[in-house]
């Protein structure tokens, strides 16, 4: 029986990735859910992303920060964040497996305009894994900043879980 069970975990995960797609172009949802890292603060980050064209969506993102240095100003003000985002999907461009896509892209925040980068990997087609990196290009606040008005204006690492709505 177990010189069985590897060739057909073998055959059942390659069938899974090889019709998983990570984009596919106008009417494309995704929806992901994560952790959010950046210094001082550690939090939930949500994100929605539609395709508009082949290889460009646009989506929001929403950030609340659960976990904060001691001593830093807890107002839930500062904990939360929202951005609406513009991505351009490279997979489909740099011609990697469609189950892969790595996505650079611009956001507009409460806080900041910013830039992330990030990339997919799609298990199922409905199911995958993300990271996303960003940081901000301008602040709307630049001088005299406290570390509570830092959140969310740094550079921070996403990683979750991305879901296909297609």
């Amino acid at each position: 029986m177990k010189k069985y069970l590897l060739p057909f975990l073998t055959i059942f995960v390659f069938t899974n990735f090889m019709y998983s797609q990570a984009y596919e172009g106008r009417g494309d949802q995704k929806f992901q859910v994560g952790a959010n890292f950046q210094e001082n603060g550690t939090g939930i980050t949500a994100s929605y992303d539609y395709g508009l064209g082949e290889n460009i969506s646009v989506g929001a993102v929403s950030t609340y920060l659960l976990g904060i240095a001691s001593g830093i100003d807890d107002d839930t003000r500062e904990r939360f964040d929202a951005k609406v985002r513009f991505s351009a999907h490279l997979g489909p461009i740099i011609d990697v497996s469609p189950a892969f896509d790595i996505y650079p892209g611009l956001d507009l925040g409460l806080k900041n305009f910013g830039f992330h980068t990030g990339a997919r990997y799609f298990f199922s087609e409905g199911l995958g894994v993300y990271t996303e990196f960003g940081f901000p290009i301008a602040k709307y606040q630049t001088e005299d900043l406290t570390l509570s008005d830092k959140f969310h204006n740094q550079f921070n690492v996403n990683i979750g879980v991305s879901f296909n709505f297609l």
